[in-house]
């Protein structure tokens, strides 16, 4: 559901704007392929996998991955150069990420969740090379709407295969489902796609590293949660690795 509000504010925003909706057929199939990949894969496939008891501490270190793979693959898919400098940051981007996470581990992995998080890291990944690849030549708002569209019907036909339609209309859920629209599908969306089409894949990539010490910081301050030593130096090391991997060279 939230996924077919937020393609109708996309769809209303572009004729608002003015902007172009009607696209040719094979843009049409690009943008579906790419919010399959994207929407489906990437977000369900984490929602899927936490629904089966996976720990959110392991779904990001497991899709923190992302990163260096998208980076790797670029230099062939793309024909991005990697420097030293920026694979130097991937590695210690990572390292980070695996501090700050570290003690939300827990020993009860299931193996259909663990894959469901492959799954995920693999469509977070071919999204994001398809879209620098592709992506920058479609209108971003009609682009956007329709690979909620497509991502939409896969889910759609999931949820009712497995019989999960259920929805507790609660003040709880109208706000997080507010909030997933208006902040994640429509603003954080548009935002990864606009740097996408401007920055290269690897830079862009690298700034998911950002989410774990990001979430634990605002756990800390919203909701008293600690952070421990270990996660200030985790996130420190974040930092730089990302910085390292973004900056520009002379």
């Amino acid at each position: 559901m939230r996924i077919f509000i937020a393609a109708g504010i996309l769809f209303i925003a572009a004729r608002f704007m003015h902007a172009q909706i009607a696209l040719s057929r094979s843009e049409i199939s690009k943008s579906a392929l790419i919010g399959l990949f994207l929407h489906a894969f990437y977000l369900g496939g984490v929602f899927f996998a936490i629904s089966k008891g996976v720990s959110a501490g392991v779904s990001a270190v497991i899709t923190s991955l992302q990163p260096v793979f998208v980076s790797i693959l670029a230099v062939k898919v793309l024909g991005e150069k990697l420097r030293w400098s920026q694979f130097a940051g991937l590695v210690t981007g990572l390292i980070g990420v695996v501090l700050v996470l570290g003690p939300t581990f827990d020993g009860s992995v299931p193996t259909v969740g663990i894959a469901a998080v492959f799954v995920a890291l693999l469509g977070s990944t071919t999204a994001t090379l398809m879209q620098k690849k592709f992506g920058s030549g479609i209108p971003m708002l009609a682009g956007t709407a329709y690979q909620y569209i497509a991502a939409g019907l896969v889910l759609g036909v999931a949820a009712i295969a497995t019989g999960e339609t259920r929805i507790d209309l609660t003040p709880k859920f109208a706000g997080a489902m507010i909030w997933l629209i208006f902040a994640l599908s429509v603003g954080a969306v548009l935002l990864l796609l606009r740097l996408l089409n401007n920055g290269s894949a690897a830079s862009v990539s690298s700034l998911f590293y950002l989410v774990p010490p990001a979430t634990a910081l605002e756990a800390y301050f919203l909701f008293g949660e600690k952070v421990n030593t270990q996660g200030f130096l985790g996130i420190g090391i974040t930092a730089l690795g990302v910085w390292l991997v973004i900056r520009r060279t002379n």
